[in-house]
């Protein structure tokens, strides 16, 4: 069943629904509502099962980009992300002198995102979008006249049928078997990747071709590239034992502090929102705490999303280049053939981090706007049972969110700190995307 965050998220559609007429062409009452449909969004990440991190985040950019561009049709300070995002081709205008009410504008156009976005949720899922947009719709048309709103949530929806058709085109649209290959040949010899899991599904990696869609402001995939990890070795004196001894000696020895820390980080598919929902969430905190207008909300959602989607396609890009061996096969093969890892392995290549790329990319773009030293608490695990942790940046979140993954026995180092250089890499190109206002 759907967590609290959902019963939140429904309670506050009710509060738009019945707020007062006005509060339509509010910016701040329509910030509120953008992120209440977020809030349902996060939720159902969790219940979709084709929702790995890669994929999620991809429907994370796209329901970004239709929120903005929603915000910047009624807006002439803001700019369009037309022409800056690769393939995004102009969308219809607003009608000359005709009006247009921004609150239905944008709830159509989110609703639209989100509907198709996570058409392949469960039966919980599909009442809880119907609900949603029953409540919000209402609200959102409340007082406006019958004409208007038909003619905004006509235009709404054509913005999220514009947004949909561009992503269609990506190699992403669609996903089978949940992302694993029916026919793959693994790379031969040692240094290669090899499955770490007895589930016969994940006995290929996932998403191998993920690396090869289509970017959002990044040119390509093989943009933001790394060199090459440590050369593989057996030898007890290489760096490459040295980065696997390092996972098996702080694995065996972690601090309570450690073990928190790779667990708050997990954010597992089906369990979490997932990585990039993670980040999604911290934005969301401080966006709440602000009060923010829906231009606001949805430029840091748009660009938030971008980043971390991105940052998937440009790790993976790398990921199956180098086709690295996992530490927990490399240390039970030469070291210790009983190890255990604290957090189960995901079904692909090491290097590098998607935990690092990601973050590397989303504290870039939040810390464009929020500030350098911008200090915050991430509550996003607290309905999980898991305490909130406090930062003073979203650098040294990143720097956390990589460093789990070498905790939880996942990852060698020079994939962390290389994947969060790669992450800062592909998030400057979502910061230097124009919207005018920030």
């Amino acid at each position: 069943m759907f967590r609290r965050l959902f019963l939140a998220a429904v309670a506050a559609a009710f509060a738009f629904a019945a707020a007062p007429a006005s509060a339509s062409n509010d910016g701040v009452a329509n910030g509120e509502m953008l992120r209440t449909w977020y809030r349902l969004v996060l939720e159902l990440v969790r219940h979709t099962p084709t929702y790995s991190p890669p994929v999620a985040s991809r429907a994370f950019a796209y329901l970004g980009v239709a929120a903005y561009e929603a915000a910047a049709s009624g807006d002439p300070t803001l700019r369009t992300l037309a022409g800056q995002l690769n393939a995004l081709t102009p969308l219809t205008a607003r009608e000359a002198g005709r009006t247009y009410d921004e609150g239905v504008v944008l709830q159509a156009a989110v609703a639209f995102g989100a509907k198709n976005f996570f058409s392949h949720t469960g039966p919980t899922g599909q009442r809880a979008l119907a609900a949603m947009e029953r409540k919000l719709k209402a609200g959102a048309a409340r007082g406006v006249d019958a004409d208007i709103a038909a003619r905004s949530e006509a235009f709404g929806q054509a913005l999220g049928a514009h947004i949909l058709a561009w992503s269609d085109t990506d190699g992403g649209a669609v996903v089978e078997n949940m992302g694993f290959p029916l026919q793959y040949t693994l790379t031969a010899g040692p240094a290669h990747w090899v499955p770490t899991s007895l589930v016969r599904q994940q006995q290929l990696p996932l998403l191998p071709d993920w690396g090869g869609n289509r970017t959002f402001a990044t040119p390509s995939g093989k943009d933001c590239s790394l060199p090459p990890p440590p050369a593989y070795s057996e030898d007890k004196n290489s760096e490459f034992y040295k980065q696997a001894l390092e996972v098996y000696e702080t694995v065996n020895n972690l601090t309570p502090e450690q073990r928190d820390i790779a667990r708050f980080w997990s954010d597992d598919p089906m369990l979490s929102p997932t990585p990039p929902g993670h980040w999604i969430s911290i934005a969301m905190e401080i966006l709440d705490g602000e009060k923010a207008d829906a231009a606001r909300s949805a430029d840091v959602l748009a660009r938030l999303g971008v980043a971390v989607a991105d940052g998937f396609i440009g790790c993976w890009s790398e990921k199956f280049r180098y086709d690295l061996v996992r530490p927990v096969t490399y240390i039970r093969r030469l070291i210790d053939p009983k190890w255990e890892t604290l957090l189960i392995t995901p079904p692909f290549p090491e290097y590098p981090s998607g935990h690092s790329t990601q973050s590397g990319a989303a504290a870039a773009v939040l810390t464009a706007f929020f500030g350098e030293h911008f200090a915050f608490e991430d509550r996003t695990h607290e309905d999980d049972g898991l305490a909130a942790r406090q930062f003073a940046s979203f650098h040294a979140a990143a720097e956390e969110a990589g460093i789990s993954r070498l905790y939880g026995g996942i990852h060698f180092r020079a994939a962390i700190e290389l994947g969060i250089e790669q992450g800062h890499c592909i998030g400057a190109y979502a910061v230097r995307l124009t919207t005018v206002r920030r």
